[in-house]
């Protein structure tokens, strides 16, 4: 098979894949794509945080929750999340959105995950689990 043949197969099959992932749920606010996924969802320990107090209290590897919305999605895993205090940058692994649920940026959800404070640049929540929140 020639290289550009294989090139336009390999475009074709990963262009399928993020069509089907798109429509299996997750984030469909401004530039959504996201897969479905499942996970624990009882009590937990994990303090509710303010988006404003975690980057001006929160530690680095602390484990939070935020409760808000996911306002944009900046391309890859990078969305925006906002509450009332404030906006931070998130990182989403697209198995961590809950299937078949459609997550838009008027969708209130409560974010669970590994705060990665930054000395230099943006700090981010690597987010580990999502929950809409009627």
């Amino acid at each position: 098979m020639k290289p550009t043949t294989r090139i336009a197969a390999i475009a074709t099959l990963l262009a399928a894949s993020a069509a089907a992932i798109a429509q299996s749920g997750g984030y469909t606010g401004p530039s959504s794509q996201a897969a479905p996924t499942t996970g624990y969802t009882g009590p937990s320990s994990v303090p509710l945080m303010s988006a404003k107090d975690l980057l001006a209290n929160g530690k680095d590897d602390q484990y939070v929750k935020l409760k808000g919305k996911l306002v944009s999605h900046k391309g890859g895993e990078d969305y925006e999340f906002a509450d009332q205090s404030g906006r931070i940058s998130v990182e989403i692994d697209a198995k961590h959105f809950p299937a078949g649920v459609k997550i838009d940026q008027n969708t209130t959800v409560e974010l669970v995950g590994e705060f990665d404070k930054e000395t230099f640049g943006e700090s981010t929540l690597e987010v580990k689990q999502i929950r809409v929140v009627n």
